[in-house]
């Protein structure tokens, strides 16, 4: 059971940071495995869990990152990252984010943020999801009106630089969107140093639940 990060969780990601060299992470790696890499993990099966409990039929699948960067894409950044997260999907077995609904969580030396994103989608699955706002507003409405009535998680995402239309003032800032980010992000506070942080993400993961779906169908349709 997830009981809270500790202050040596986040010295170890400031000192990760600015000691980005094998030397300083070996003689760290205790601190990692044990104050930073065993809660996140504990924290993702957590909620893994209890989702899994609760929406069965989902199949939604735990993926924790590794804190070792793709040798192939340093670009002048050390091995390693000051980061971790863990995402929940189907078939969640890689670090590729991309192109489908993700249930994710994140915590930096700096903030964690949580929520759902959907990135880097195909521009012809963007013109799908338009058709489908087109030929049926009312649906997609409804899950946009429930989303603006709540005040956790706020709507992010690049836009278009050429306008696709008008959908009407509530659609619009989706209908214009290349990508989607469904995101809550905090500075670091004493939430994370207990198990209320799992509590308020499973319950943030139960709100975004029907915009999943409805991302998902879309996925599922242009198969």
């Amino acid at each position: 059971m997830f009981k809270g990060y500790d202050q040596q969780s986040v010295d170890f990601m400031w000192g990760i940071r600015f000691n980005n060299e094998k030397e300083w992470f070996l003689a760290h790696k205790e601190e990692y495995l044990q104050h930073l890499r065993q809660p996140t993990k504990e924290l993702g099966e957590e909620i893994w869990r209890a989702m899994a409990e609760k929406y069965p039929d989902d199949n939604l699948d735990l993926h924790v990152s590794r804190i070792y960067r793709d040798a192939r894409r340093l670009h002048g950044r050390g091995p390693y990252k000051d980061h971790l997260w863990f995402s929940l999907r189907p078939d969640n077995r890689c670090d590729d984010w991309t192109g489908r609904p993700t249930f994710y969580f994140e915590i930096s030396p700096e903030y964690y943020s949580y929520g759902m994103g959907f990135w880097s989608p195909s521009a012809l699955l963007m013109a799908h999801f338009r058709r489908q706002l087109e030929l049926n507003p009312e649906g997609f409405a409804a899950l946009v009106r429930a989303f603006d009535c709540q005040n956790v998680f706020a709507l992010r995402g690049a836009d278009y630089a050429r306008n696709k239309g008008d959908p009407g003032e509530l659609l619009a800032p989706w209908y214009q969107k290349k990508s989607v980010s469904l995101e809550c992000e905090r500075p670091l506070d004493e939430v994370i140093f207990s198990h209320r942080l799992a509590e308020d993400i499973l319950a943030g993961y139960e709100t975004l639940m029907p915009l999943y779906r409805y991302f998902k169908n879309l996925c599922d349709t242009m198969a």
